[in-house]
């Protein structure tokens, strides 16, 4: 189901969405970067509690790092992988996971951590729908950078806490 079907969902404006189908209901406006306008949850669904705080401002930290240690790669890796940049591996520390862990680039190494420390406010309605369903978004706009980033690289200001967890 889209998000333009689902009954839970509106715009922040209250009209209807220009582009039904969009990661936002309306196209960037290329002076400001933003959406002109995003989707939220209703205020019937937002009414029915918060499983988070309202928060209205996150600040651009940078993505996450590694969880566990590194390891060099073997020859074999290097060789097979380089196409892709990969420098660094990362096993996976649940020893139940189906997946092996994570192939790191130098350039994601270099990112980790260093977004640009600006804060950006929200309207009200954005802030309740992350208060009610905190993993609705999947991106964000950063007033810094003035792009829509992924919400793991902000935190709630004032807080150490990811954004969209």
């Amino acid at each position: 189901m889209s998000r333009a079907d689902d009954p839970r969902v509106t715009t922040t404006s209250g009209r209807p969405p220009e582009i039904a189908n969009g990661p936002a209901p309306a196209p960037i406006d290329p002076a400001t970067g933003m959406h002109r306008d995003y989707w939220c949850l209703s205020e019937a669904e937002r009414a029915k509690g918060f499983v988070r705080p309202v928060r209205r401002s996150y600040m651009h930290v940078g993505p996450k790092g590694p969880i566990g240690a590194l390891r060099e790669l073997t020859e074999e890796e290097k060789e097979r992988f380089k196409p892709y940049g990969y420098v660094a591996f990362e096993p996976s520390v649940d020893p139940d996971s189906a997946v092996a862990g994570t192939y790191w680039t130098k350039d994601r190494l270099d990112k980790v951590g260093h977004g640009c420390g600006t804060v950006t406010k929200m309207g009200q309605a954005l802030a309740e729908t992350y208060a009610r369903e905190p993993t609705f978004y999947g991106s964000t706009f950063c007033c810094g950078c003035g792009v829509h980033l992924p919400v793991g690289e902000f935190v709630w200001d004032e807080t150490d806490e990811r954004v969209g967890s």
